[in-house]
């Protein structure tokens, strides 16, 4: 097979030469990737004097200078066709070896060959793997093969201008059979939500697909461009689609290489893909970027576990870099090790290394980076909990210090694929990290304020009814459930039993209808105390935002707000309010003036509930009671707090008496937590008075956070 012996020559035997780490590669059939101890230096030897053979007659591709990444193997090589084709279908690979790798690998690598009208053109790239099967690094063409990450200790190799060639950068993958939009997810500073670039959405439609590689900034927001390292799209597009593939930046069309359609100026499109057998095989191991939930000492054990694969390491050292410097802790090879070292939560990053010793050995062969211990909160309804950027953007509230975990995006398939951790984004939708404006907001305020990472897990769903967000009970994992894809991600995160508390946004799309409405939410809430606990750790709470409309616009209905204001005393709930909003369209909210202060709102209820933060002038303002004076010309209503508020005027004209052609004239304040209101004359036939709010800006009645007065019908007395 000379595709073989030439990628054996080129980039196989110089990288088995230089590392001594492995044996040469064997026959097909045969099932030995790893050496027993003392066969390193004659494997090399073999492997050197087969390279040199195979040289004779191979042309370049990848350079010498990828001898540098030591110990990986070939493990898959295609020539790529001008048109392929391959959704749900295996690919033609002229070598496969990955049953014989399976999970025992540490690291993955690409060379991309390209013989066209510059010349030849190659990139080499290696980074942390992103999977734990080797059948899943090749080109993904089956539905649900889907990775959209960050990836660490990326590094590149390429003879191409605009390829940042050397180690330790950080990468960002897309890889998956589906089609995709411009539409960006904010994890890559400086993408583009105007090109096809680093940073793309999948959609559930499969047909197109990319593979692509991308060199991003380390940090948000980051002074560096986000670059492609290589790209190959189009693969699972009908027979008839040409492949678009390109080495670095595309400069003529889309960044990404996205509708080239040029494989046909390339005499030779070859990819192969590599993996570093592993020493050791991990059992438990934090993720990059993880938030690990704090306990009640103010921190978290991070287990590191597993096992020596390779009989030559006699040692393992776990190396945890923080705040307070640097630890090493050492486990002999000779049984299972576990390590449990404690974090703090806090404002701060840990890094953990784990390195593999012995004769002539000394590989990091796990390193995880961005460690956090802190809360969690979920974030769950339909729009208003989606919180999208309707007029004005949230950006500036993101923070390194808030996370998320997966994707919000509805489709099954795609929220199954991601299971890693991001950086919570408030101003983009169905995306991985995507967490809603009022949400980011909340969450930056925790951080500033209690200096502690917070975890937001947003699952909500813009225009649904109740009943959407109710359990399969026979499955509550059900990826084609809303609440099974929350579930699934909860439970993946490790997150499951450590929630701080859940915010809910529902009810506009239930049309006021209250008993419908308040038994779904009633089996709601059932449910996640019995996923989520009814006394979580650290006292969680949960938390029901009475909605401004029910339906969107009509805020002359009471009856599922007033149910929402009732959970507070039925479900045991803390109702919370969106009265005190002037950016209200009718449905949804601008950011200032709207989910900007609706964080506050949240913030500063959570902040006296979980915090131990200030109490007065917190708790939406809620009545009690209301009576009718003796004359029938005053209605007091008591309220539960006696926090002082603020009466707009105007807000008279929110306010109804039933039972009477009465009306309000005047709203003023008492103190000891009195409205009075003024009547135009007798209305001593009224049997309830209730506070409608209403519609967009105008005037309202707030405390001192800017909460305002929760819509109510009560009874007169």
């Amino acid at each position: 097979m000379p595709q073989v012996r030439r990628l054996t020559a080129l980039c196989t035997g110089l990288l088995l030469a230089s590392s001594g780490l492995i044996t040469a590669i064997e026959p097909a059939g045969a099932s030995r990737l790893a050496p027993t101890a003392g066969a390193a230096t004659d494997a090399a030897a073999a492997a050197a004097a087969k390279a040199d053979a195979d040289a004779e007659t191979a042309a370049n591709a990848c350079d010498p200078a990828v001898t540098a990444a030591a110990g990986f193997v070939p493990v898959l090589q295609i020539d790529l066709p001008q048109n392929a084709g391959w959704l749900n279908r295996p690919l033609p690979y002229t070598l496969d070896r990955t049953a014989e790798v399976g999970s025992s690998f540490d690291r993955v690598g690409y060379c991309l060959e390209l013989d066209g009208p510059k010349g030849v053109q190659w990139v080499w790239t290696a980074m942390e793997p992103f999977t734990a099967a080797a059948r899943r690094i090749g080109l993904p063409t089956r539905q649900g093969e889907l990775v959209r990450q960050r990836v660490g200790d990326l590094e590149v190799s390429s003879n191409v201008p605009g390829v940042t060639n050397g180690s330790g950068q950080t990468g960002y993958l897309e890889m998956w059979p589906n089609k995709y939009e411009k539409n960006n997810s904010s994890q890559v500073a400086n993408a583009s939500g105007l090109t096809f670039d680093a940073d793309d959405r999948p959609i559930s439609s499969y047909g197109y697909g990319s593979f692509q590689v991308h060199q991003i900034g380390a940090t948000r927001p980051s002074r560096l461009a986000a670059d492609t390292v290589f790209a190959i799209n189009s693969f699972t597009e009908p027979a008839s689609g040409t492949l678009s593939i390109g080495i670095g930046t595309n400069t003529d069309g889309q960044p990404d290489w996205t509708f080239t359609n040029n494989a046909a100026r390339y005499t030779q499109r070859r990819f192969t893909a590599y993996v570093r057998p592993s020493l050791v095989a991990l059992t438990k191991s934090p993720q990059d970027r993880q938030l690990v939930p704090r306990d009640s000492r103010g921190g978290a054990v991070v287990p590191v576990a597993g096992r020596v694969t390779d009989a030559r390491v006699r040692e393992v050292k776990l190396r945890i870099s923080g705040p307070s410097g640097t630890r090493t802790l050492t486990a002999p090879a000779s049984q299972p090790f576990r390590f449990t070292p404690r974090i703090n939560a806090g404002l701060h990053e840990y890094t953990f290394e784990l390195r593999a010793i012995g004769p002539g050995i000394n590989r990091v062969v796990a390193k995880r980076e961005g460690v956090v211990s802190g809360d969690v909160y979920v974030v769950q309804g339909q729009s208003n909990a989606v919180a999208s950027s309707y007029n004005g953007s949230a950006a500036t509230e993101e923070s390194p210090y808030l996370r998320s975990f997966g994707t919000s995006a509805s489709g099954g398939q795609i929220s199954g694929a991601d299971r890693v951790w991001h950086y919570a984004a408030g101003d983009v939708t169905n995306q991985s990290g995507s967490v809603g404006q009022w949400a980011i907001r909340l969450g930056r305020r925790i951080v500033d304020t209690y200096k502690v990472p917070v975890a937001l897990v947003n699952g909500a769903h813009g225009g649904q009814r109740i009943s959407f967000f109710q359990r399969n009970d026979s499955k509550p994992n059900d990826l084609s459930t809303n609440y099974g894809r929350l579930r699934q991600r909860l439970v993946s995160a490790g997150l499951i039993g450590q929630v701080k508390g859940v915010l809910f946004y529902q009810g506009e799309s239930d049309s006021d209808n209250a008993s419908i409405h308040t038994s779904g939410f009633s089996a709601l809430l059932n449910d996640w105390r019995a996923d989520f606990g009814k006394t979580l750790p650290g006292g969680s709470k949960y938390y029901v935002h009475q909605v401004r409309t029910s339906p969107c616009r009509n805020s002359t209905s009471i009856a599922l707000r007033e149910a929402q204001r009732k959970m507070g005393d039925s479900l045991g709930v803390t109702v919370l309010s969106t009265n005190g909003l002037p950016g209200h369209d009718g449905c949804h909210y601008a950011w200032v003036g709207g989910y900007r202060e609706l964080g506050d709102h949240n913030f500063a209820v959570i902040a006296r509930d979980l915090y131990d933060g200030p109490k007065s002038g917190v708790a939406a303002p809620n009545p009690a009671s209301a009576s009718l004076a003796a004359n029938g010309r005053q209605v007091t209503i008591q309220l539960r707090a006696a926090d002082a508020l603020k009466v707009d005027t105007g807000s008279k004209a929110h306010f109804r008496l039933t039972g009477t052609t009465a009306t309000v004239t005047s709203v003023s304040y008492q103190p000891g937590g009195k409205l009075i209101l003024a009547l135009s004359g007798p209305a001593t036939a009224a049997t309830s008075v209730s506070y409608l709010s209403h519609n967009g800006a105008g005037p309202l009645i707030t405390n001192a956070t800017g909460a305002g007065l929760l819509a109510f019908q009560v009874p007169l007395t």
